[in-house]
């Protein structure tokens, strides 16, 4: 009780002494950096239309840092910017542009240390190296961003919002392109991403390593290098995405690699190489999906196990599943697949004989992927007929026994 009655008289005196300090060319203070050396806890500093050309603030008090419409930081390309080293702060309304480039320091736009309960609001970064880089923090919240880039390959850019180490962080309603990564997680844990558009990134529109326990939906990440990447991670829950147009030679929607006990619901893959690609991938259900003129829907490479498919809607795609084990311990049920030919006599909606999603033209590609310019010719038809009749090269048991004759998702 003493220890609440002490906090709530320290917030109470830090409120009722906070001031306002405004920053601008004909202000008596003409400087951020001069403006935080003289601000306390609590403190708002007022940033005033006009182009600030400052680099490496560090900010070590609890302030809010707020921008007037106009006001923009110019890193002049020489480092980072903004360097926050405290809890309890807020950032709004800031353009930020022209971050420095190294190939030794992780120059930001806006960097955060070992913070607790912030907010990076409605903020424009352009031409930065990382955009948002956030280190050993928790219970941060970044929203209504805007951050891009321009450069042209990975070694030379950084990623628009990259956490390392961190928990309970909120993402959502951020744009974010031209980047290496829209989004990164390293080492994160129980976070949510949501309502984001990240695309035309030069690798993944947004990538988890060694992250568990997170949440990321309502997102549309399109026309990247990849959509999105998931390693080596644990109880990821994914819905209601959009993965579209990240097309390449081996590029896909969403990759999968060592991954344990996830969801994945309600997403639309359209016209990508690869819908999902998963490898090492076990007791994953994936449920009421879209796949849509994709070029493979689903590839499994090895080491995938107890995954559950079931009621999903496999669209006019080139291929729908690739397969590449003579052992399935997968299970197939209650899909909806436009390619299926068989018949519901009985009328009850499910279709009369089994549906096999891998075709041997598809073990063919996976072997020889020149052959795919065989693709749709009399040749093909053939020999996916013949392994149709009789599988040799794919599992007995992979196939959905009760294919939906209508879609799901109509």
């Amino acid at each position: 009780m003493r220890f609440k009655i002490f906090f709530f008289l320290f917030f109470s005196i830090l409120t009722s002494t906070a001031k306002q300090i405004e920053v601008c060319n004909s202000c008596n203070i003409k400087t951020i950096t001069e403006a935080i050396k003289i601000s306390v806890a609590g403190d708002t500093i007022l940033v005033k239309k006009g182009v600030y050309k400052e680099q490496n603030i560090i900010i070590d008090k609890s302030i809010s840092l707020i921008g007037e419409k106009g006001a923009i930081i110019d890193g002049e390309n020489e480092g980072g910017i903004l360097i926050f080293e405290t809890d309890n702060f807020t950032i709004k309304g800031i353009k930020i542009i022209n971050v420095g480039l190294s190939y030794t320091i992780d120059y930001a736009a806006i960097r955060v240390v070992k913070a607790e309960n912030f907010i990076i609001e409605d903020c424009i970064l352009e031409g930065v190296f990382f955009g948002i880089l956030i280190e050993k923090s928790k219970r941060g919240i970044i929203r209504n961003n805007k951050i891009s880039s321009d450069r042209k390959n990975e070694a030379s850019s950084g990623n628009g919002i990259h956490i390392w180490s961190g928990s309970e962080m909120e993402i959502y309603n951020n744009e974010l392109f031209g980047l290496r990564d829209g989004l990164y997680f390293e080492f994160v844990k129980k976070s949510k991403i949501y309502k984001n558009v990240s695309h035309d990134n030069i690798r993944y529109g947004l990538h988890f390593m060694f992250s568990n326990h997170n949440i990321y939906h309502h997102n549309e990440f399109r026309n990247n290098g990849a959509g999105v990447a998931v390693m080596f991670s644990k109880f990821i829950t994914m819905y209601n995405n959009t993965f579209k147009l990240n097309w390449g030679s081996a590029s896909y929607g969403l990759l999968l690699k060592e991954i344990y006990d996830a969801e994945i619901y309600n997403n639309l893959f359209e016209e990508n190489t690869i819908g999902i690609n998963g490898e090492g991938c076990t007791r994953i259900n994936y449920t009421n999906n879209t796949f849509l003129r994709n070029g493979w829907a689903v590839k499994i490479a090895g080491a995938c196990y107890a995954n559950i498919f079931e009621k999903n809607d496999f669209m006019h795609n080139s291929l729908d599943l690739a397969y590449n084990s003579k052992v399935n311990d997968n299970k197939f049920e209650n899909n909806y697949w436009s390619e299926y030919t068989g018949y519901d006599l009985n009328n009850d909606g499910i279709g009369d004989i089994p549906y096999r999603p891998v075709k041997l033209f598809s073990y063919i590609v996976n072997k020889t992927p020149e052959a795919l310019v065989l693709l749709r010719s009399l040749f093909v038809d053939i020999i996916n007929f013949s392994e149709k009749v009789s599988p040799v090269f794919t599992p007995d048991n992979l196939m959905d026994k009760n294919p939906i004759m209508k879609r799901i998702n109509d």
